[in-house]
């Protein structure tokens, strides 16, 4: 494989966003994606767009104005598709990066097919591939099914059955609301307290509200919008769950968890479709026992627990660049490691797709001046 000018690991929305940015800055750019296909974690996914349309195309392609205003997983599989054809972005499938190391002026790339090296390199690996399973006493008793949210797919291998979803992010409350309008027998667990906020609010994308005020201090907008956000939910606590102290503006930007975007989670639970309970203390062999002594029976739990990887695996034996669980401290600019560059790897509050076109700008213009900096070395090494 020949030494590009820039090399960009993984072609889901953040690498082919890079990709497009990259040769518009006037870099040769070589893609690398385990996958045989652009967006293969898409393809894995059970659910639509939680950000609306208008906000979530990539640079240089808006999405289609006949996509309903918030896209299904199929819809955005075939974007991508259509976005990697119109830019004449050809990925390496098939390959996967063991780990990238500092050669010099370089960086190289470790792969099965060889190495490849280039001055910059942008990691756009995502976290779809590092589920977290957390584990309980007892769960290797436990004689039901537990499955992490990634390998859902549909309500079907659940039917008849009593099932406990763990979490209350969007994949928790999404699943538990494809389950419950299944007619399946379904709980929450959820340990502690949360944010819920309306996909939509006064006939506008939620998404458009924090664009609005995305440079406004975070405790500041979530203090102006508490009251319309209470009224516009009702009372969560009512329904057996506890507001989180920090508003969904500072959850994101300071705990880096996104709050429930409800698309009708809410309704269920106030029907008594979906039953909401505590966390969870242990298993037992047929279910588990919640933290206030409560037990019941489940044939099956789905862990919406999130993603956490850890990139130091990937690329080891840097300082400065990730924090103590292994995510990168900055996200879409020049990192502690020049040349070396993530995208769309922390959450954002004004939409991650958003997010990622942004920081594919950003980083083709801070690649452009490094390389330029570089003076005596050319962009495939010392001269």
């Amino acid at each position: 494989m020949q030494s590009p000018d820039a090399i960009i690991v993984g072609a889901g929305p953040a690498g082919l966003a890079c990709a497009m940015t990259m040769r518009q800055a006037g870099f040769a750019a070589a893609v690398l994606e385990k996958a045989d296909t652009v967006g293969s974690a898409w393809r894995r996914h059970y659910t639509r767009l939680y950000t609306d349309r208008r906000h979530s195309g990539l640079p240089g392609m808006a999405m289609p104005e006949s996509y309903p205003a918030y896209p299904s997983r199929v819809q955005m599989v075939d974007y991508l598709e259509a976005y990697a054809a119109r830019f004449n972005i050809r990925p390496a499938f098939n390959t996967t990066v063991s780990n990238i190391r500092r050669d010099g002026a370089q960086w190289r790339a470790q792969t099965p097919q060889g190495p490849v090296s280039g001055p910059v390199m942008v990691v756009a690996t995502g976290i779809a591939d590092a589920p977290y399973r957390p584990a309980w006493p007892g769960s290797d008793n436990y004689r039901g099914s537990i499955v992490h949210s990634s390998n859902y797919r549909n309500p079907l291998p659940y039917a008849g059955k009593r099932v406990l979803v763990v979490g209350f992010g969007n994949s928790g409350g999404e699943i538990a609301l494809d389950l419950a309008n299944a007619g399946i027998d379904v709980a929450l667990a959820v340990r502690g307290p949360v944010q819920v906020l309306p996909r939509d609010l006064i006939g506008f994308p939620i998404l458009s509200w924090a664009i609005l005020y995305r440079r406004l201090p975070a405790r500041f907008v979530d203090t102006i919008n508490a009251p319309i956000l209470r009224l516009a939910t009702g009372s969560i606590e009512k329904l057996g769950l506890q507001r989180a102290a920090k508003g969904p503006r500072q959850m994101i930007e300071e705990d880096g968890r996104v709050p429930l975007i409800d698309i009708g989670t809410l309704a269920r639970i106030r029907d008594g479709s979906i039953r909401i309970r505590g966390g969870i203390d242990r298993f037992t062999p047929d279910g588990v026992v919640f933290a206030n002594a409560r037990e019941e029976q489940f044939d099956a739990v789905i862990l919406a627990t999130g993603f956490r990887p850890d990139l130091r695996r990937l690329i080891p034996d840097l300082d400065g660049v990730f924090n103590a669980h292994g995510m990168p401290r900055v996200t879409g600019q020049e990192t502690a490691a020049p040349g070396l560059y993530f995208c769309g790897h922390i959450a954002s509050a004004t939409g991650q797709l958003r997010e990622i076109g942004i920081e594919a700008q950003r980083i083709a213009e801070d690649a452009k001046r490094y390389v330029a900096s570089l003076g005596g070395e050319s962009r495939r090494g010392k001269k």
